[in-house]
């Protein structure tokens, strides 16, 4: 039991690094919550710091919550479901306690927890995010469009797996309530789309 409580309070401090910061300060000088939409994420990173700092971010985000799904493995809780472990460290992302509470929104982390625990539907949703991008180019509405995908993809799967389904929903829901002022802005027709080189 005190193995797994460990495993959880590590699973939520890999999600709390606070990437974008990190690599915004180190390399750049720059705090990326003092610019953009103030997140620590990587879409804000590439528009802040350029496409090597944005893909650098991007990774390490997902890296968190693919090495946190691993934790209860790497710990010998194969018992325990890392889809748990993989939530928690979602958690830290969005609240991460070493950046004042202020993270990303949950894309990134939660797709590294399903490149571990159900790798096509990682592959699925990164292939609906993709496609989405290139028809929209709104990252935010791409983001969310993968979390539906997500989902689908996870209530059509056989033999069913009713705990992916539950922790699938969550973080879709996660990313739909990280994105709402997106929303309002999709809405409005104010947000900022990508240019593709």
């Amino acid at each position: 039991m005190i193995g797994i409580v460990v495993c959880c309070i590590l699973a939520y401090l890999l999600g709390s690094i606070p990437s974008g910061l990190i690599i915004g300060k180190v390399f750049y000088n720059k705090d990326i919550r003092q610019y953009g939409s103030g997140n620590l994420g990587g879409t804000n990173t590439f528009r802040t710091l350029g496409v090597k700092a944005g893909i650098a971010v991007t990774l390490a985000d997902i890296l968190k919550g693919t090495l946190a799904a691993a934790l209860p493995v790497l710990f010998g809780y194969e018992d325990f479901n890392p889809l748990i472990t993989g939530m928690i460290a979602v958690i830290g992302h969005m609240y991460p306690i070493f950046a004042g509470f202020r993270g990303g929104k949950a894309v990134a982390t939660s797709g590294g927890v399903l490149l571990f625990y159900a790798p096509i539907m990682f592959l699925a949703m990164f292939t609906i995010f993709i496609v989405s991008l290139y028809l929209t180019k709104y990252v935010s509405l791409s983001s969310m469009m993968a979390g539906i995908g997500a989902v689908t993809y996870a209530l059509l799967s056989t033999p069913r797996d009713i705990p992916l389904i539950i922790i699938v929903t969550l973080l879709a829901l996660f990313v739909f309530y990280r994105h709402r002022a997106n929303i309002k802005r999709i809405i409005n027709k104010t947000e900022p789309k990508i240019k593709w080189l």
